[in-house]
């Protein structure tokens, strides 16, 4: 990795302490690598230096750059990168997005196992698909409380977005709107038409709150839709890591995906007033993200998701910003205990 610019202060987090903590530093499947970490910051985290200096934006543009690396993750994005065709990576992102829940090893497990089924070409799969031929081989398929009929399901619905629209961008893009400020309205619309689809060939007897419906959340509910806006910013942008397949959104519309880490995160940073997760949140964030970067506010996404699950951000905890990589530039807010009563003497 190249050397970047700001300069760095090395914190007490050596490479045991990572190995230890491996099995927690994930998010929607993926985790760092120990590679990158062997190679990148030997010996323990690298911290911004950043107080007084650097604004937020240089800040948080120096950390994008520091982790704009195909190799710095594992992450289902690497699997979707696989495919070279447009539409296969389209249908595999919607695919790996949707199963982005959960540790690390059972997503990626899952992800390969509808691929192994979808084979070599899943565009072409989808295309072809019908239900009841190729029900049969979903049989058995669990990921957590997701079972084999509810991909089915995905993979039915998936069909006739294609089938209506050629693609599921053109099937997104039928509630686009393409001067809004942001996607909110866009996906409360694909979600909404997704659902309205035909479902009866896929579960027969349609429950009243069918599992392919976690696959399809919507703002006005007031989800968050990490796992919608974690697609959207897979297709939508183009760097190192995120791969631009979709031409008729633009990045600077995109959400960024809300999870624990960059709730954290932004928080500490002051990113958003909110105290509860869900759309306004997300929303929120991304309104302060947009001020630093009006045409691309979700390419901060990885870096501040990642700082998460380093551990290093002290935002309500004891340590404060002992760790903190932005240091300078954050508002830990240090949770202190308050001294219990002195018990009263017994007479």
């Amino acid at each position: 990795m190249a050397a970047t610019a700001f300069s760095v202060t090395r914190i007490g987090l050596n490479h045991n302490h990572f190995r230890r903590r491996r099995r927690h530093i994930s998010r929607g499947g993926f985790t760092l690598r120990a590679s990158y970490v062997r190679a990148h910051v030997p010996n323990s985290i690298v911290t911004i230096a950043a107080a007084g200096r650097h604004t937020l934006k240089t800040t948080l543009d120096e950390l994008y750059a520091s982790f704009n690396y195909p190799d710095s993750a594992t992450d289902p994005i690497q699997i979707v990168g696989r495919f070279d065709r447009p539409d296969d990576r389209e249908v595999v992102g919607f695919c790996a997005g949707a199963l982005a829940f959960g540790r690390v090893a059972s997503v990626l497990q899952s992800i390969e196992r509808l691929l192994a089924i979808m084979g070599s070409r899943p565009a072409d799969y989808v295309r072809r698909f019908d239900p009841r031929r190729d029900g049969p081989a979903f049989a058995g398929f669990v990921h957590r409380w997701t079972r084999g009929r509810d991909l089915v399901a995905l993979l039915w619905l998936l069909r006739q977005m294609i089938d209506r629209r050629g693609s599921i961008e053109g099937f997104f893009c039928d509630g686009y709107d393409p001067s809004s400020v942001d996607i909110e309205a866009a996906l409360d619309s694909f979600s909404t038409r997704a659902l309205a689809l035909d479902l009866t060939a896929a579960y027969g007897r349609v429950p009243s709150r069918p599992g392919v419906c976690y696959f399809f959340p919507r703002p006005s509910a007031g989800s968050g839709c990490k796992r919608l806006n974690l697609f959207m910013r897979w297709m939508v942008r183009k760097d190192a890591l995120d791969l631009g397949v979709w031409t008729r959104v633009s990045p600077s519309q995109l959400i960024v995906p809300l999870d624990t880490h960059v709730i954290r995160v932004g928080r500490c940073l002051g990113l958003t007033r909110y105290t509860s997760p869900g759309w306004r949140m997300a929303r929120d964030i991304t309104a302060s993200l947009r001020a630093l970067d009006p045409a691309d506010p979700a390419k901060y996404d990885f870096a501040l998701c990642h700082l998460g699950m380093m551990n290093a951000c002290g935002f309500m905890r004891a340590q404060g910003d002992a760790q903190c990589p932005l240091r300078g530039a954050c508002r830990p807010r240090v949770r202190t205990r308050r001294p219990s009563p002195r018990p009263s003497a017994r007479r």
